[in-house]
């Protein structure tokens, strides 16, 4: 009987220390197997040499070189209107009538007059050189020719007003009148803008002031026309700094050829002030902020390995850097937000020789650093 408890005691033991062991075991195993980090499927690029602008960007509101208001110069009923808002007129150009028949009337009543005088002021001529008439007399005839002759050119010259002539060439921007208005001396009739060439104002902060200088190209967007740029140049630059806001003016004058161009217009201006050749560039999307320093992750033998950067100017595709990177290395520019230094990697795609910004390969506005 005791033989058998024994025995039956031993087997339980048995049992028991070979459960331990398995545990043992399979505890080691599900360690090793915590430790294993799956490699993170990223796609990359290779850094390479190339050119790249540095690039002052702006906003600017578009207006005109200059803008005319057309004022009647005398009153009367309009009775002919020659253009419409919108119509490109040249300076001389007529753009509408006053009705002429009451200045005409004046008109001949005071060339009468004038005639008359004419003929009296010879005759008192002729006593006056022969001492028949007194010189009071013959002055006072001299003074009144002198003023009805004025009063005759001075009906003449309003009778010329009652055509309305452009004063500037341009675009009919605003008609204020219709026919059959009777308009007064100083009414506005119409306004006059000249887009020829229109012009963008730059606000530029004091501390660029060095950058820009007069003939410098200029790139132009608008939000109106988006899919469009427009070329134009510096006109020239204020030498005085605004003491409230810290800035200059830099005028800029926009070449349109099409008419496309509206002032009040809201525009984009990107300047180039600097190229840099041969110089170290990678996708923009590949540079990671790591608390205020730049990095980027460079592939070795499938391991990523974090490279902290100096970067210097970028574009919309690009970003140059100062310090490194060599050119031909293989860098993360997808999925590397979620790697860490010397993380295994998957690389899922082959990298370009020529890299695009992956991000956001659309962009291609350049900015200063």
């Amino acid at each position: 009987m005791m033989h058998r408890k024994y025995l039956a005691l031993s087997v339980l033991l048995a049992i028991l220390a070979g459960c331990q062991a398995s545990d043992k075991v399979g505890g080691k195993n599900a360690e090793e197997d915590d430790k294993k980090v799956e490699p993170v499927p990223v796609e990359v690029a290779t850094s390479h040499t190339g050119s790249i602008d540095a690039v002052y960007t702006g906003t600017a509101t578009l207006e005109a070189d200059g803008e005319a208001q057309v004022t009647a110069k005398v009153s009367g009923e309009l009775i002919d209107l020659l253009v419409e808002e919108g119509d490109v007129v040249t300076a001389g150009q007529a753009l509408a009538n006053i009705d002429r028949a009451r200045l005409e009337l004046e008109l001949r009543r005071a060339k009468a007059n004038l005639d008359k005088l004419r003929q009296d002021y010879q005759r008192n001529l002729e006593l006056h050189d022969k001492g028949l008439l007194p010189a009071g007399t013959f002055e006072g005839m001299k003074f009144d020719l002198d003023s009805l002759t004025a009063a005759y050119d001075l009906v003449k010259l309003d009778l010329s007003y009652t055509s309305i002539k452009a004063p500037i060439g341009g675009v009919v921007s605003e008609r204020h009148i219709k026919v059959g208005n009777n308009v007064a001396i100083g009414q506005p009739l119409f306004t006059i803008t000249d887009l020829d060439p229109l012009l963008a104002y730059l606000h530029v902060p004091e501390k660029d002031f060095q950058k820009l200088v007069a003939q410098q190209r200029v790139d132009l967007r608008v939000d109106a026309l988006p899919r469009r740029s427009f070329g134009g140049q510096i006109a020239r630059i204020s030498p005085v700094v605004d003491a409230a806001t810290g800035t200059f003016k830099v005028t800029i004058e926009l070449q349109d050829k099409t008419g496309a161009l509206k002032p009040g217009m809201f525009g984009r201006v990107a300047i180039v002030y600097e190229t840099f050749e041969n110089t170290v560039l990678v996708p923009r999307n590949a540079i990671v902020d790591s608390d205020g320093s730049a990095s980027v992750f460079v592939v070795e033998d499938k391991v990523a390995k974090q490279r902290f950067v100096k970067t210097g100017h970028l574009n919309g595709a690009d970003v140059q850097i100062v310090s490194g990177l060599e050119p031909g290395e293989t860098i993360v520019v997808i999925g590397q937000n979620g790697l860490k230094d010397n993380g295994p990697v998957k690389v899922v795609n082959a990298p370009e020789k020529d890299p695009v910004d992956l991000a956001n390969p659309q962009s291609a506005v350049a900015q200063s650093d």
